[in-house]
């Protein structure tokens, strides 16, 4: 079963940047793998949608919450999807995933978890202020 590796969660202070790595170990990105997710949960809250793409060319969705500061983007080589997080608030803290077979179309304009999504484990990111 294809797994989603996740890392480079940390913890940082405000106004830092983080780069979150996902890696699959079998299916390719793009060729098998044709959605791509980032969601987070902070404590207490509901999971929340950060970033999504259609990896064959679609737009990048981004949470208003993130757009300027965070940025979707892919290694071919390496079969693994970045998020580059700059200028981190405290309010960024919150338990991070990847996720494949995520409904976003090719306009970027919303990102939602399906019935079919799959995870991969979460990363821990803390912004101190």
């Amino acid at each position: 079963q294809n797994q989603l590796l996740v890392s480079g969660g940390g913890s940082v202070q405000a106004g830092g940047s983080l780069r979150l790595s996902c890696t699959s170990s079998g299916l390719r990105f793009a060729d098998d793998l044709l959605t791509v997710g980032w969601f987070r949960q902070a404590s207490g809250k509901e999971r929340e949608e950060v970033s999504c793409t259609r990896l064959n060319g679609g737009n990048v969705y981004y949470a208003d919450s993130v757009k300027g500061r965070f940025a979707l983007s892919r290694d071919k080589d390496e079969n693994t999807v970045y998020l580059q997080m700059t200028s981190l608030r405290p309010d960024d803290t919150a338990m991070y995933y990847c996720a494949t077979d995520v409904g976003v179309p090719w306009s970027g304009s919303y990102c939602i978890s399906r019935g079919d999504t799959q995870w991969g484990q979460g990363t821990q990111v803390t912004v101190s202020s």
